[in-house]
């Protein structure tokens, strides 16, 4: 785990806060500030590795989008930043730098340049060459061209009550969308499997959405304000999973401020939103923060999953599901139907990995200090335990199933604990 980007110092006492997963504004603010920095040092690279021809093709794209900046920094910045982008940004470099396999899609540049154009209200001409008959612009949605071949575009080009235009659907209550759209908002080189991006939907399949979506916020406002506002202050998109997908939900290191996600009833929802977010928090830390200095050998065991992790998928895991037991603990304590068992249950998971992920020895001076103060946010919550034994049933239930996974992995028990 190696942060590339060293201008940035995490003092001691924010490192804790961000371990623990609780929301603070000086930590929303360093991990967009993160991301921010990551972004341009990314499109630096592909501009500066474009080659021959498609190099002035490319500056030309560049010098739209400095034109665009200067009248409207904040509607360039939302299209340069938006997570979609990262994805065709990495990719695009990875393809510039590879010898032989698929060409860079250098035109995208042209699309995000149009897109920053457009909303940033500056008079221009461009031409862009549409792929399938189809031109996406980021951040507003897709073009279809009347007729086949390179398309000029002005400033007039978008009108989102044209019926060949097709905007991208906003969810309701603020900046996040509903990505069905970009082809590059779940690319088959950056995602984990088992993860599909559904296909475009259909209006009924928007308005299921925004349903689940505003049940999902106003149980997180209900519950946890502040992770309410972490939320929405964090993610720029959802990404609909296909049906099928066996994921609740999934987090793209490369699409920072999305996540892909199963249209779920509310409460289902607002839990997977709680717990990808943090994945996209501790993705960002790891840019400028060693916490480990372990591989990626698949060794340890973690109740949530049935196959052996690498060390960074077990820290990645339980901060999650730190985040987790702290959410279905405020429910409980609002009266959520069952949320105490759900608690119990994360919270006992969280503790029974705490110890191998403490007593690693490839941790860093810094990673001793994140999974301590992990520790500490895990131990705080005995200040209100769940009615009953029931977290002492949940732990049991996690130890039998401790032993019953070592029994059928016997030659990781020296990973136990560390």
């Amino acid at each position: 785990m190696t942060g590339p980007l060293t201008a940035f110092a995490v003092p001691s006492p924010l490192l804790r806060a961000l371990a623990s997963t609780e929301p603070s504004a000086e930590g929303t603010r360093l991990i967009g500030d993160i991301r921010r920095s990551k972004r341009l040092v990314l499109l630096r690279g592909v501009l500066d590795a474009a080659p021959g021809p498609r190099s002035g093709e490319a500056a030309d794209h560049w010098a739209l989008l400095e034109e665009a900046e200067r009248h409207d920094p904040e509607a360039v910045r939302d299209v340069l930043h938006y997570p979609a982008t990262g994805v065709w940004a990495e990719e695009t470099l990875r393809r510039l730098h590879a010898p032989y396999g698929p060409q860079p899609d250098l035109g995208h540049l042209g699309a995000l340049a149009v897109a920053a154009a457009l909303r940033s209200g500056i008079t221009f001409k461009a031409t862009l060459r549409p792929a399938n008959g189809r031109l996406v612009l980021p951040t507003l949605g897709l073009l279809h061209p009347p007729r086949p071949g390179p398309l000029a575009l002005t400033e007039r080009s978008w009108d989102p009550d044209d019926p060949a235009t097709l905007p991208l659907h906003a969810l309701p209550g603020g900046r996040t969308a509903l990505d069905d759209l970009d082809p590059y908002r779940a690319c088959a080189a950056a995602r984990p499997a088992p993860v599909r991006a559904a296909r475009r939907l259909t209006p009924k399949g928007h308005k299921r959405w925004d349903t689940q979506w505003t049940g999902a916020l106003t149980l997180l406002e209900r519950y946890d304000t502040a992770r309410a506002g972490e939320v929405t202050g964090l993610l720029r998109s959802v990404v609909p999973l296909a049906g099928g997908s066996r994921s609740h939900g999934a987090t793209l290191p490369a699409a920072p401020g999305s996540v892909l996600a199963r249209n779920q009833a509310p409460p289902a929802l607002a839990a997977t939103l709680v717990h990808e977010v943090q994945h996209g928090k501790l993705t960002a830390l790891a840019d400028v923060l060693t916490l480990h200095t372990a591989d990626r050998t698949p060794r340890h065991w973690a109740p949530w999953r049935t196959d052996p992790r690498p060390l960074e998928g077990l820290l990645h895991g339980a901060y999650a599901h730190l985040a987790l037991a702290g959410y279905w603990q405020r429910a409980a304590l609002y009266g959520a139907r069952g949320a105490w068992a759900r608690h119990a249950r994360i919270r006992a998971q969280v503790a029974a990995v705490l110890p191998a992920l403490r007593n690693h020895p490839e941790l860093t001076f810094a990673g001793r200090e994140f999974t301590d103060a992990m520790a500490a946010a895990e131990r705080s919550m005995d200040e209100l335990p769940p009615p009953g034994d029931q977290h002492a049933v949940a732990r049991r239930a996690v130890d039998r199933a401790r032993r019953a996974w070592y029994e059928q992995h016997p030659e990781l028990a020296p990973y136990a604990q560390g």
